[in-house]
């Protein structure tokens, strides 16, 4: 018989459920704190997809997670991140950062100026992204690359992954079910998703058509289930992350 379909399921950027706090504006793909929707939990081995902005002085004070792969993608700014390992970085666009939260962690994250202000310093804007772990209980770890030259040639880049394929060309995530990729498009350059049983499609920044979807605007998302392969067409200068699925929760 013939496989079904694959579905596409375009979520707008206008729909997302929204947190603020002083100097921080935070727009959640997924169910997430006071926003519950039993409907929306998860894609695949994603539950997490935060797009955040922090003003100067502002920021995350240090707070715990565990048993979680949290990647994090800046895309305007700087973002200063602090952890209880010991490790203390600056993350700016092009460096993916990948912190295994395991048996524990705690980490803080701030706008970069550290309450200092410079003049005319706009805000950090970044997306943070959780994927369930195969292990839990592991010991806590970080790493982080910087990927932006690779990000030069309007080509899906993995940038963070378990799958066997890209050992040696991402971060190591604790998952061999998931990855992330990333690209930046000049107008009229496409790129083709991933074959995946599940695939999630960030428009970061810009705006592109998705074959068999349509147009898609900055901060869109789309929801691919049953198999990837569809085209990405970028109708100006566009950043996309792309998470490509193997597995589902609870699968």
């Amino acid at each position: 018989m013939p496989l079904p379909p694959p579905v596409l399921d375009v979520r707008r950027a206008a729909d997302r459920f929204r947190t603020r706090s002083p100097g921080v504006r935070s727009a959640h793909s997924f169910s997430f704190g006071r926003h519950y929707d039993s409907a929306n939990t998860s894609h695949g081995l994603l539950l997490a997809h935060n797009d955040i902005e922090v003003d100067p002085g502002a920021g995350f004070d240090s707070h715990p997670h565990r048993d979680m792969e949290i990647v994090t993608w800046v895309l305007q700014g700087s973002l200063l991140h602090e952890d209880s390992t010991g490790h203390s970085t600056v993350i700016t666009p092009g460096l993916v950062q990948r912190m295994s939260a395991g048996s524990g962690i705690q980490h803080a994250e701030t706008h970069a100026a550290q309450g200092r202000p410079a003049a005319g310093s706009g805000p950090v804007r970044f997306v943070q992204m959780w994927v369930a772990p195969d292990v839990r209980g592991s010991e806590p770890g970080y790493a982080q690359q910087e990927v932006g030259d690779q990000l030069a040639g309007s080509a899906l880049v993995p940038v963070a992954s378990g799958l066997p394929r890209h050992a040696h060309a991402a971060i190591a995530l604790g998952s061999r079910a998931a990855a992330l990729h990333a690209a930046r498009l000049q107008p009229g350059r496409s790129v083709e998703l991933p074959d995946a049983p599940y695939v999630h499609l960030f428009m970061a920044q810009g705006e592109a058509d998705l074959e068999g979807a349509g147009h898609l605007d900055e901060g869109d998302a789309v929801r691919v289930t049953g198999t990837g392969g569809q085209r990405v067409t970028a109708a100006r200068a566009s950043e996309l992350l792309v998470w490509e699925m193997h597995a589902a929760l609870g699968a």
